[in-house]
């Protein structure tokens, strides 16, 4: 696996959480890691993935990134999302997600007929 280091939130989550993770040399042996073959781990203490399973699965696919906009809502319907609680700008999002979704489905089959 890649990854790319980035300082800047690497300073963010020392301010947040104290933690410098460069600071905090691994004690993984990385060489063994990479030279571990399939054959060589052990599954035998991971049970078999039965039909119902694969026919209960779902594809879970990354969400896009958020980006901040300004939208004019109606003022009961604002009122009514901050009444919520914490993260209610979350719960808006997953309401317009549910709708978009749900309309997204629909417009395809209308385009498919």
């Amino acid at each position: 696996m890649q990854f790319e280091w980035d300082e800047q939130k690497n300073l963010a989550n020392i301010r947040k959480h104290g933690i410098d993770f460069m600071s905090k040399l691994s004690a993984t042996d990385w060489a063994r890691i990479d030279a571990i073959t399939d054959e060589t781990i052990d599954t035998s203490d991971i049970p078999p993935l039965s039909d119902a399973f694969f026919a209960r699965a779902r594809l879970k696919t990354p969400r896009p990134p958020k980006v901040e906009v300004a939208l004019s809502v109606d003022s009961d319907v604002l009122d009514w999302f901050k009444a919520q609680g914490e993260n209610w700008e979350q719960r808006a999002n997953a309401a317009l997600r549910i709708y978009a979704e749900a309309h997204l489905t629909s417009s395809a089959s209308h385009h498919a007929a």
